[in-house]
């Protein structure tokens, strides 16, 4: 096996597996490493957003996600208790794709690996990071092959860190402390559900929020994050019963328009838990391995945007590394920290107002006053939902593409 690469990438989710095919294309010896084997179930609302639709084309997977994906989601709907408002959700500009729609994470990361594994890329999966050393230029990471439990060094200039939520990597601050405040994260599969096709709800409930969406195979996803005080409460309430199901119970109690979809539904597997999440910006124009996907920053999931700064994020990365001469400069250390300070400013221009959008939008949703009031005003005004939608980044792919000289 290969031992030095251009870039070593950390994490096989859609971040890491988008920056792992974009650089193979531009030529580079890429290592993209994953823990976990595919397909895999995870925790997320499996939006992807119409402004991730082009970048699926260039890497290759948009005709197999075109066959695979649920329906268009041209609605989106505010849900609390037994109100509900809705509103038509505006199409990406300049693109034939004008809408999103939502595929299971299990089907999206096998799109995804199987591709890079196409492009060149050397999978190493499952092995799992134990430790990295060095600086720009020249980095060393140790690893282990999970199967046989080999450790082995790995060698490249550039290291990409692409970990998920609740991975931790060698770089990141210690364990924050427990809080009553923290978000914790569920979401169960469905079949046989009851939603009308096109529509994305938003769910709104006392110390929490989520959604749902119909996926592939007519699978109806719904995922919630909660306060951990708030489920402690819940499931004091309601004694012997898992968690995931007392979460199921609260949604059905809270909003009706969950338990009109789940009906006739049966659920697909066992509810999936984790958290807490840690919301906030972790990029820095000063970081020696560069981050994308939650990596770089994790926002809050109410407005579905996490995928896209995922894809969105590893596309930015690589506009700002791939050049016609960058493969003889990647060793050089200030070149790269020209490189990390400009993709960061980037970064920051293109995601910053989605992840303010997206904390206010939250904490609105976690007060049902709060959010009663936001149902008033969007029933008032039919515009308002359609303006959310604009300003979280939904009808345009990103636009800067400026490398550094």
């Amino acid at each position: 096996m290969e031992r030095h690469f251009d870039s070593i990438i950390v994490g096989a989710g859609p971040a890491g597996s988008t920056a792992a095919i974009l650089l193979a294309h531009a030529g580079w010896r890429v290592a993209l490493m994953e823990k976990h084997l595919f397909p895999r179930r995870k925790v997320c609302g499996e939006c992807i957003a119409a402004s991730n639709l082009p970048l699926l084309d260039t890497l290759g997977i948009g005709a197999a996600f075109d066959a695979l994906a649920g329906p268009e989601l041209r609605q989106v709907a505010l849900m609390h208790g037994t109100c509900s408002v809705e509103a038509k959700l505006p199409g990406l500009d300049g693109s034939h794709l004008r809408f999103g729609r939502a595929l299971g994470r299990g089907t999206l990361d096998t799109l995804l690996l199987e591709q890079a594994r196409k492009s060149g890329v050397q999978v190493l999966q499952p092995w799992t990071l134990q430790g990295i050393e060095g600086q720009p230029g020249q980095w060393r990471v140790q690893c282990k092959d999970l199967q046989n439990q080999v450790a082995t060094t790995l060698s490249a200039p550039i290291a990409i860190d692409a970990h998920g939520s609740w991975e931790r990597f060698p770089f990141e601050r210690s364990q924050q402390p427990l809080r009553a405040s923290d978000l914790l994260a569920f979401k169960a599969n469905f079949v046989g559900a009851l939603l009308p096709r096109g529509l994305l709800p938003v769910l709104s409930f006392e110390g929490g929020y989520g959604g749902m969406v119909m996926a592939d195979r007519e699978t109806l996803t719904l995922a919630c994050c909660i306060r951990r005080d708030r489920l402690a409460a819940l499931r004091r309430k309601y004694p012997g019963m898992a968690a995931g199901g007392v979460v199921e119970l609260m949604l059905r109690q809270s909003c009706s328009g969950v338990d009109a979809a789940l009906i006739h539904a049966s659920r697909a597997g066992a509810w999936l838990a984790a958290g807490p999440l840690r919301t906030g910006i972790r990029i820095r124009s000063d970081d020696a391995v560069f981050r994308i996907g939650n990596a770089a920053a994790e926002s809050h999931p109410i407005i579905g945007e996490g995928m896209s700064m995922a894809f969105q994020s590893a596309w930015l990365l690589c506009t700002h590394l791939i050049g016609t001469d960058t493969l003889q400069r990647l060793p050089n250390r200030e070149w790269q920290r020209a490189v990390g300070k400009s993709y960061a400013q980037d970064w920051n221009l293109e995601f910053m107002q989605r992840m303010h959008l997206a904390s206010v939008f939250a904490h609105v949703a976690m007060r049902p006053a709060a959010f009663s009031l936001l149902m008033r005003l969007a029933g008032a005004w039919p515009r308002l939902l359609p303006l959310g939608a604009t300003l979280g980044g939904k009808t345009r792919f990103i636009t800067t593409t400026r490398r550094t000289a």
